[in-house]
């Protein structure tokens, strides 16, 4: 599968919830799954790096279920998922396609993962919307997400292993 399907997908998972993909991509690094050692996003595999994005999804996890958490697409929710898909896609891409020597397949995976951000944002919305009106009730359709955004974020990471 190319870097750059993952590297929407992941995209995706951050629009979805925007700490699940950089814990993901930061336990790929950390388990040597992902080689970002030497490149500007070394930081992802630092010992202490999965752990905090482990804490912070594990926050935005809980703190989606409250009812005063603002919607995903205000600017700085959507900015946030943006960012977070860039970074997890450049990360991704640029890994296997030589960050470290050529830019521009990070910056490719940038692009595309913050263009995966903007499908999952919006495209998560309508779904969770939807599943929401159906169930009569958020809670279920918050669930239901959480739980793609966790499952497809490991898989993303899984499919690295041995890239």
């Amino acid at each position: 599968m190319s870097v750059y399907v993952l590297a929407l997908l992941i995209g995706i998972v951050a629009g979805l919830r925007a700490m699940i993909a950089p814990t993901a991509v930061s336990w790929a690094a950390r388990l040597g799954w992902l080689p970002l050692q030497g490149t500007p996003l070394a930081f992802l595999g630092f010992t202490a790096t999965p752990y905090i994005f482990t804490v912070l999804a594990v926050i935005e996890l809980v703190t989606d279920q409250l009812p005063e958490t603002p919607s995903r697409k205000v600017p700085l929710q959507f900015g946030a998922r943006i960012v977070l898909g860039a970074l997890s896609g450049a990360a991704i891409s640029g890994a296997h396609g030589g960050l470290a020597g050529g830019m521009i397949v990070g910056v490719l995976g940038a692009v595309v993962g913050a263009v995966g951000a903007v499908i999952g944002t919006l495209g998560g919305a309508k779904v969770r919307s939807s599943l929401a009106s159906m169930f009569g009730r958020d809670a279920p359709a918050a669930l239901i997400e959480d739980v793609v955004a966790i499952v497809a974020g490991a898989l993303i990471v899984v499919s690295l292993h041995g890239f």
